[in-house]
């Protein structure tokens, strides 16, 4: 978790330590999304390696929910609506490399 927090610090270009916990909640809750989408069981990751393009789609929607906790669009694109719409598509399009497909 700390690895993943500070690749998620470096993302935001954030240098303080202020808001870590809220960060790592964050991070959970994207971790959690991942392994739902990707269709493997809770807690996968944290005994399991994350390869490279879930770890990019978790740090890109954990700082996506840091730049928009007020609701808004939020982050670089705040003046894009479309913005919101486009970091979901790019997330989901790096988890479906890793997703299990089997029924």
């Amino acid at each position: 978790m700390e690895e993943l927090l500070q690749k998620v610090k470096d993302n935001l270009i954030l240098s303080h330590d202020e808001d870590d916990e809220l960060l790592r909640g964050y991070i959970a809750a994207a971790v959690s999304y991942a392994e739902s989408y990707q269709h493997i069981p809770a807690g996968h990751y944290a005994d399991n390696p994350m390869p490279p393009t879930t770890e990019q789609a978790v740090i890109m929607l954990s700082s996506h929910f840091y730049e928009s906790r007020d609701g808004s669009t939020g982050g670089f694109f705040s003046d894009n609506t479309q913005a919101s719409g486009q970091v979901w598509n790019t997330v989901n399009l790096l988890l479906r490399l890793d997703r299990e497909w089997q029924v």
